[in-house]
């Protein structure tokens, strides 16, 4: 007789408490062993969860598709491509991901130059940009994120933001791009605030997560500490409709105060205790 097919033999996989975290979280917690093994449920889940993330990473993002649905917003596109020549080149150089090829900040200048510069008051001022806001949307390391969660949220976005009076630059579409590449866009763009949507390094549970990166008067030479972020948008994560609400309340804030990054704060948040959520320790009996 197999062992399993014992009644009084020991169950083959054996459960960890922390699974009950599990209804909150697709990270990989509690799952539970076999002798002193992973299970081979949760194994086959993590090589498909592996490969789908690696399938992020090389998906190229299909920019006329992508274009051809952002004309429903009525803004424009302009295509444009980092320094980074290909995949491989992305990969490698971080550094040529965050500018813009000669051909792409040519087409900026051109366009900037146009439309009538506004620098009177030098680049610096807020007075001299162009644009209340330019929008970025770039692939980064999930194509798949992009060519998912772009459109719908830009949907719900650029509506609310144009009733209420914002100057919104034509979309840039930008090949191998990282998050300060959108510094150099809304600067060639004229734009006092820029938001990039782009594509998140992939996890082993989220290979489409889309990031959101903003910054008051973009320019080349910005660090992180200059830019607020809006992380994990997707519907099994951040969905649109909460994300959107984050993104207005800090660019209503970052206008209004002139800035962005460590001196502003997202405080549409609430604390876990005016959610009652407590100190509970899930692990410990509830107390009488």
């Amino acid at each position: 007789m197999a062992q399993d097919d014992r009644s009084d033999a020991p169950p083959l996989v054996h459960a960890n408490p922390w699974a009950a975290l599990r209804h909150f979280t697709a990270a990989r917690i509690g799952l539970g062993r076999a002798g002193v093994s992973q299970p081979t449920q949760p194994q086959l889940a993590f090589q498909l969860a592996h490969a789908q993330a690696r399938d992020a990473v090389h998906l190229a993002l299909d920019l006329d598709a992508l274009r051809q649905a952002l004309a429903s917003l009525k803004l424009g596109c302009l295509r444009l491509h980092s320094a980074a020549t290909d995949r491989d080149t992305y990969l490698q150089r971080p550094d040529l991901g965050r500018r813009l090829d000669a051909a792409s900040r040519a087409q900026l200048t051109e366009r900037r130059d146009a439309g009538g510069s506004r620098a009177t008051a030098g680049p610096d001022a807020p007075s001299a940009r162009s644009y209340d806001l330019a929008f970025v949307v770039a692939d980064g390391l999930s194509a798949l994120a992009i060519g998912s969660h772009a459109l719908p949220f830009l949907q719900r976005m650029v509506p609310r933001l144009r009733d209420e009076g914002w100057r919104i630059a034509p979309i840039a579409l930008v090949e191998q791009g990282r998050v300060a590449v959108a510094d150099e866009v809304g600067e060639l763009l004229g734009a006092r605030l820029v938001v990039i949507l782009i594509g998140e390094r992939p996890g082993l549970s989220s290979p489409d997560s889309m990031g959101l990166y903003m910054t008051w008067m973009p320019r080349v030479g910005l660090t992180d500490a200059s830019r607020n972020c809006i992380s994990n948008v997707r519907p099994a994560g951040l969905p649109y409709d909460e994300a959107a609400d984050k993104l207005h309340w800090l660019l209503t804030e970052a206008r209004r105060r002139e800035l962005t990054g460590v001196g502003l704060k997202d405080e549409t948040a609430q604390p876990a205790d005016a959610l009652g959520l407590g100190a509970r320790n899930f692990l410990l009996p509830d107390k009488g």
